[in-house]
């Protein structure tokens, strides 16, 4: 793990973990991509007015200002700068602005930092960088979409060095459906309770529902019943059925889990459960909602969450429903570091280090390093002709595998010869055709458990 930060909040990767990030960030970039998503980076700062206007808490924001601004501006003017806490809110603003130039459905990917003021611990950073992948519709999106932001994100976490992680999903037309069926009319306030269960019990989530949102004991007792609920395939139908509720909403969210449950227990079996008591706190979430865990780390909290939402991003009478997923990419590397689940094969790209024999021999060095640049070999080239032994130390410091030594005879004609120095074995090798194992061409990051 990195050294502590001298700014609490705010991490800063030594390079042989900035190699594990960048595998992590580049094995997301991969997997978006070939599922046909786009990418996308929207500006830092959003005005308070767009960034509070769904529910979170302003507390957690980090406002902007200059050092000569206006004096005079409150701190909490709609109008003053801050810095995005998520990628879901800018992008929703950038659907609205943009709206006449895309094409929809829109399928993005955004990789960017975020700020949020929060008390640092494992897991969660003042500055982190977040993954979100959304599609969005105009007008309307079909439910299928669902599955297939899941289905992505679901083969996403299967090639990082994570170990196994379980998608828990719910849907919110279930849960509100269900409310409504019990007399129950206060959903979201049911839902921002529900969401608390794990963190503070049942005990204390029945007495919230009573004192908060006006339940009775029983309807409080019948909520609790449905958020107990949790199965690893459509079973989940039977048991909410034998609660004895009806409503139509219940009835279509019931629907809806079931064929996302079913479709990812075909195509990525073991990796997903209904589990209804997934409420996500966020107003805006009106479909499917997920949330991810690693297992064996459950502790750590959701790393990967999102759902379905009808009515973020509107323009007029124009809305863009859509349904998208983020990785906390921060609070994953940080686990994958403190825990030592991966690490990298070396801290440098450089897979090559061109030895000098002699000082004027400098310019055929370069030649060489250029010869094997061109064919994607990463190469570093000595600048002083030091003895041969600290050249090769500079090198296995670094983590560098191979030295190419140079010689040049009087005639002007060149011999190569390539070291690697884990074996020891120095052969023979030209620079216009030799090429290194293709799992030391670059740094190789790798799970180690």
């Amino acid at each position: 793990m990195a050294r502590k930060s001298s700014l609490s909040g705010f991490n800063e990767w030594l390079p042989a973990e900035r190699m594990v990030e960048l595998h992590v960030l580049q094995t997301l970039t991969e997997v978006f991509r070939l599922h046909g998503f786009t990418n996308i980076e929207t500006r830092a700062v959003e005005t308070l007015g767009t960034l509070l206007r769904k529910g979170e808490i302003d507390k957690e924001v980090y406002a902007v200002s200059r050092l000569q601004g206006d004096e005079d501006q409150a701190s909490d003017d709609p109008n003053r700068l801050a810095l995005h806490f998520d990628l879901t809110v800018p992008f929703a603003r950038y659907v609205t602005e943009n709206a006449g130039y895309l094409h929809f459905p829109f399928r993005r990917y955004q990789i960017q930092k975020v700020w949020r003021g929060e008390r640092p611990q494992e897991g969660r950073a003042r500055e982190f960088t977040q993954a979100d992948i959304d599609v969005v519709g105009d007008g309307q999106l079909g439910f299928r979409y669902d599955i297939d932001v899941a289905l992505v994100m679901a083969e996403a976490l299967s090639k990082l060095p994570i170990g196994e992680f379980t998608i828990r999903i719910n849907n919110r037309k279930l849960a509100e459906g269900f409310y409504r069926g019990i007399g129950l009319d206060d959903t979201e306030g049911v839902l921002r309770n529900i969401d608390k269960l794990e963190k503070i019990g049942a005990e204390k989530v029945a007495e919230a529902l009573q004192d908060e949102v006006g339940a009775t004991a029983q309807q409080a007792e019948q909520a609790l019943a449905l958020a107990q609920i949790r199965t690893e395939d459509t079973g989940f139908v039977d048991q909410v059925r034998a609660l004895g509720v009806e409503h139509e909403l219940l009835e279509e969210g019931l629907t809806e889990l079931a064929e996302v449950i079913d479709q990812l227990h075909r195509r990525v079996p073991g990796t997903a459960v209904a589990d209804l008591s997934i409420a996500r706190g966020l107003d805006y979430y009106t479909g499917t909602v997920y949330e991810t865990v690693l297992v064996g780390h459950e502790q750590l909290g959701s790393i990967c969450s999102g759902g379905r939402y009808d009515s973020l991003a509107t323009k007029g009478k124009r809305s863009f429903p859509g349904v998208g997923l983020s990785i906390g990419v921060t609070r994953l590397v940080m686990r994958i570091l403190s825990q030592t689940m991966a690490e990298a094969s070396r801290s440098v790209p450089s897979c090559v280090l061109v030895a000098l024999t002699h000082d004027q021999d400098w310019d055929t060095a370069l030649d060489t390093a250029q010869q094997l640049r061109e064919r994607g070999i990463s190469t570093e080239v000595a600048v002083s002709a030091e003895k041969f032994g600290k050249q090769i130390k500079y090198a296995d410091k670094r983590g560098i595998p191979f030295v190419w030594f140079s010689s040049v005879a009087e005639d002007g004609s060149v011999s190569h010869e390539v070291k690697d120095l884990r074996s020891g074995e120095q052969v023979p090798a030209d620079p216009t055709t030799w090429m290194p194992p293709a799992d030391d061409l670059d740094p190789q990051v790798r799970a180690t458990r």
